[in-house]
């Protein structure tokens, strides 16, 4: 069942980062703000690149304590996430006023909650 958990909060990560896109979320993120767009939107979507990658292989990793490790790590980055959308909802360049992206960014950490009571109650 935690894993039917994690795959859902991972995805709802990625389509995230889709919708963070079309949201301008780089004019938000303190290394991406100050290059001019032409620069900032190829570097925002070719960053998630190896780091979804890298994500992916950690939480699929062949030794449970990586793997574990991992999924409880993404969890816990999906509810941070969402409180750093909470207080920047009032940013002049915040556009995440849908209800598919706070259904996306509240979800997910909804869901990031969800997986670390059942993990923690796993154990």
């Amino acid at each position: 069942m935690s894993t039917v958990i994690f795959c859902l909060g991972f995805s709802l990560l990625i389509a995230h980062e889709m919708d963070a896109i079309a949201q301008s979320e780089w004019k938000l993120l303190y290394l991406f703000r100050r290059l001019p767009e032409q620069t900032a939107v190829p570097l925002f979507v070719a960053v998630h690149v190896p780091l979804f990658a890298l994500l992916l292989w950690l939480s699929i990793h062949p030794a449970s304590y990586i793997q574990q490790t991992a999924r409880l790590a993404i969890a816990l980055f999906l509810i941070i996430h969402a409180i750093l959308h909470k207080r920047l909802d009032h940013h002049p360049h915040y556009t995440f006023h849908s209800t598919l992206s706070k259904g996306l960014i509240y979800g997910g950490g909804l869901i990031g909650l969800l997986y670390c009571t059942v993990s923690f109650m796993a154990y």
